[in-house]
């Protein structure tokens, strides 16, 4: 059974305790709302470290729109049962232990983190970064799990680690997808059965076509609102809206 810890002071305490053992630390960040891809991620930590920890914290600060907080979904009971058997510590901070400063610091990047996500999310990956940084000093594993389909967001995480010279392995996890090529997010709730299967048509689309520009025009013409659609080291990133839903993938090419 895993311990949970909502008191950071408590869960220091902890850490402090995992010191006196060899045990190696995994750790998988996420905002709750987990799937079979967090699941992915716990079971690869789980089967490569003696110890893993998982976070839950819907952080405030990567979102650029408030009615976008509002309503992710907070399913912490399900996160729960999801982790059971791979997940050894569970913390769950709330806003105030996150940002005792009210987020006067913060992590900044100042060039990948303007482009594709942050050209149309502003502030967004300061969030992310910040809310990283911290997640890392606090449970200071040996390897941290982020999924590849938020390539920008890992691409930025890594090069962070190395720039501060933090000692611990990021470990790419490849993205999971739904049997008709959707990748997993916690977004996918939020659309209706019938928006839920023309998303299905978003991967397809980024595959298929000859360049970009070929995938946006497609994309538009199948009803959705297309933000980006890049190539960018041999994959091809994208974000796309549909009923008022905000989806990102990546495909290799």
């Amino acid at each position: 059974m895993a311990r949970i810890f909502k008191s950071m002071l408590e869960w220091r305490t902890e850490r402090a305790l995992l010191d006196l053992t060899p045990l190696s630390i995994g750790f998988v960040p996420t905002m709750g709302a987990l799937h079979a891809g967090h699941r992915s991620l716990l079971e690869q930590a789980r089967a490569e470290n003696d110890r893993v920890v998982l976070s839950i914290f819907v952080n405030p600060t990567q979102f650029d729109e408030p009615a976008d907080l509002l309503g992710y979904p907070q399913t912490l009971e399900a996160d729960l049962g999801l982790a059971t058997g791979l997940a050894d510590h569970v913390l769950v901070p709330d806003t105030v232990e996150m940002y005792p400063d009210e987020y006067l610091y913060r992590v900044t990047e100042s060039d990948l983190s303007w482009r594709l996500e942050g050209a149309h999310r502003p502030g967004h990956f300061d969030g992310v970064l910040t809310v990283v940084l911290k997640l890392l000093n606090l449970v200071r594993p040996h390897r941290a799990y982020f999924g590849e389909k938020d390539r920008q967001q890992l691409e930025l995480v890594r090069e962070m680690v190395q720039a501060f010279f933090l000692p611990v392995e990021i470990v790419p996890c490849p993205t999971v997808r739904d049997p008709d090529g959707l990748a997993l997010s916690s977004r996918n709730r939020r659309l209706s059965p019938a928006g839920r299967e023309r998303a299905a048509a978003f991967p397809r689309i980024l595959r298929e076509a000859a360049s970009p520009s070929a995938a946006a025009e497609a994309l538009d013409t199948a009803g959705f609102g297309v933000d980006y659609v890049e190539d960018r080291k041999g994959v091809r990133l994208a974000a796309v809206r549909l009923e008022r839903v905000r989806l990102i993938d990546n495909v290799r090419l």
